[in-house]
């Protein structure tokens, strides 16, 4: 059992700041890099950002200098705090992590249910 639940999303004014939360929980051996895809109404899925277990980031250019990942490693939980939120942020916003569960020698992708952000203008 492996669950990745995502908080935070909300309604917010554009210029705004959010921050959205996901919680790892279930039979876990080691988790290994973490992320937060979003997508649009219409839009194809698209990186927002990712970081190690070492604390290494990748953001995607839409939202870099705006965005920042984090993750508490002791608590299983990832952070993504978005700042001077703008309409074009509006999107669900999903979770993922490679895990490698106590029943597995493998590595696998999971995701959340998402989260919905949107950013009025």
């Amino acid at each position: 059992q492996v669950q990745l639940v995502e908080s935070g999303g909300g309604l917010v004014q554009a210029g705004g700041s959010l921050r959205l939360s996901c919680a790892v929980s279930g039979s876990i051996a080691s988790i290994n890099i973490m992320g937060w895809y979003r997508q649009a109404p219409g839009k194809q899925r698209e990186l927002v950002a990712t970081i190690t277990v070492g604390g290494t980031t990748n953001y995607g250019d839409s939202v870099k200098g705006r965005f920042t990942i984090s993750r508490d490693n002791a608590n299983n939980t990832m952070y993504l705090q978005m700042n001077s939120l703008k309409a074009e942020d509006t999107a669900v916003y999903y979770c993922t992590a490679k895990i490698r569960r106590v029943t597995s020698w493998s590595w696998y992708d999971y995701w959340g249910q998402g989260t919905q952000v949107t950013v009025s203008s």
